[in-house]
């Protein structure tokens, strides 16, 4: 990023189109591994409600000049190296992502690792970051429903009887991590008298202040 990138004003946010987005990697280490694939769908705020918008959807394969082929990790997310060779120039896929995000800020569980593999490939590929702000659902669903038993995606998914399609596969985790906002979202709305972003980021902050910004 540029210095002319930091003092740059970041663009308005839009507030009515949030975005949910997963990745896929060749591994777990953010500082290391590669981005494969990101998907993500959008939820419009309506009426002060999210809908999910289904048409309003992302899905691209990074080709990988050389194939992942570890065997559990393509096991995990079914990328194999023929759909990794076969995937969409980074360039080209990351300006396509960028585009589709234009000013919508972006939600994921456990959003670190999603934005630091968004964000490390967009620097070494397109020259720049992404400024759009994240938020991290984890954080708000611990706020959100204090009592409930669950800490992992898959917990949370059952505590609500949410059904994935196929879970560790980018697309589907997007459409299963939209339901979950959806199913605590009356616990949001509670929390705030006009909840937006804004009111969403109040309360994953919440949480990183209780633990120590962990």
């Amino acid at each position: 990023m540029s210095l002319r990138d930091w003092f740059r004003p970041a663009p308005p946010l839009d507030d009515g189109r949030w975005l949910v987005v997963d990745v896929e990697s060749s591994g777990l280490n953010p500082a290391r591994d590669r981005l494969l694939a990101i998907a993500g769908v959008a939820v419009w705020l309506r009426d002060r409600k999210p809908l999910i918008a289904p048409g309003d959807s992302f899905e691209i394969v990074l080709r990988q000049d050389q194939a992942v082929h570890d065997k559990s990790n393509i096991l995990l997310h079914g990328i194999g190296g023929g759909a990794q060779r076969a995937g969409i120039d980074p360039a080209e896929a990351l300006g396509a992502f960028e585009r589709w995000v234009g000013r919508s800020p972006l939600i994921a569980f456990h959003a670190a690792f999603d934005e630091t593999m968004i964000q490390r490939a967009m620097q070494a590929v397109l020259g720049r970051r992404l400024r759009n702000p994240w938020v991290d659902l984890a954080h708000v669903a611990e706020i959100a429903q204090p009592k409930a038993p669950a800490r992992a995606l898959d917990e949370w998914l059952g505590l609500h009887g949410i059904v994935c399609a196929v879970r560790h596969q980018a697309a589907a985790d997007t459409f299963a991590t939209a339901e979950l906002l959806l199913k605590l979202w009356p616990d949001i709305a509670a929390q705030r008298a006009a909840p937006g972003f804004r009111g969403l980021r109040e309360i994953a902050d919440q949480r990183r202040w209780l633990t120590g910004g962990r």
